[in-house]
């Protein structure tokens, strides 16, 4: 039995209880922390406007849309994701492409909340494509191919290399800003570690952190393991 509930598991010993009850209060505190960064992301000031109402070519439906409309009625938040994907590249990123599969399963989940959609600077039959080859069905995809939103928004940079990024924008009777960015990417962290700037919506990495080995370092998701 634990010092903090009255549960053990088959077998175990004294010695795993006593380091096990060390690892949930530290798992308890970095809940706290989580919360209180969460709070602290909700409680940022209004970010800047957009400086002009981007136009996106929405995959499947050729509809043009400024990201004015992309807003349903009733939902002022709109999450994007940036999908490594140039307009010249065959192949859209592995890790971005192992990303979307799992937010494909629950975008129906999240859009019953708040706006959510994907951006790539592909053009949008491209973008198409490569959704109906992973069998993404659920995600609203965009091309923005046709303007800066990319450059802007530090998916792109100066060389036209694409990065991964996740921004959030909201919408008011005073027109559009953006919100919050996945800054992680691009601050300093530990010798060796991995920016994690997508860990939030990516259950991937932490599926690996509940086992003995860890996430693999030297491991890139792959578009299949056949």
């Amino acid at each position: 039995m634990g010092k903090l509930h009255d549960k053990s598991y088959p077998g175990e010993s004294g010695e795993y209880r006593e380091a096990r009850d060390k690892l949930l209060e530290a798992e308890m505190e970095l809940r706290q922390k989580a919360e209180e960064v969460a709070e602290m992301r909700r409680g940022l000031p209004t970010g800047g406007a957009i400086d002009q109402d981007y136009e996106f070519e929405e995959c499947g439906s050729g509809a043009k849309l400024k990201m004015s409309e992309l807003f349903a009625d009733g939902k002022d938040s709109f999450i994007i994701y940036s999908l490594m994907y140039g307009t010249d590249a065959e192949k859209a990123c592995p890790a971005c492409t192992s990303l979307l599969d799992s937010l494909n399963g629950i975008s129906p989940h999240v859009t019953d909340q708040t706006n959510f959609a994907v951006v790539a600077k592909s053009p949008a039959d491209k973008i198409q494509a490569w959704a109906d080859g992973r069998g993404w069905s659920n995600l609203r995809l965009l091309s923005s191919s046709e303007n800066s939103f990319n450059e802007d928004y530090f998916a792109e940079d100066d060389e036209g290399n694409q990065w991964p990024c996740i921004n959030v924008f909201t919408k008011s009777d005073g027109g559009v800003n953006h919100y919050w960015g996945a800054e992680l990417f691009f601050a300093p962290g530990l010798d060796g570690m991995h920016p994690r700037h997508a860990d939030p919506i990516w259950p991937l990495w932490n599926m690996f952190d509940l086992t003995p080995e860890g996430r693999p370092m030297e491991w890139f998701p792959k578009y299949s393991y056949e």
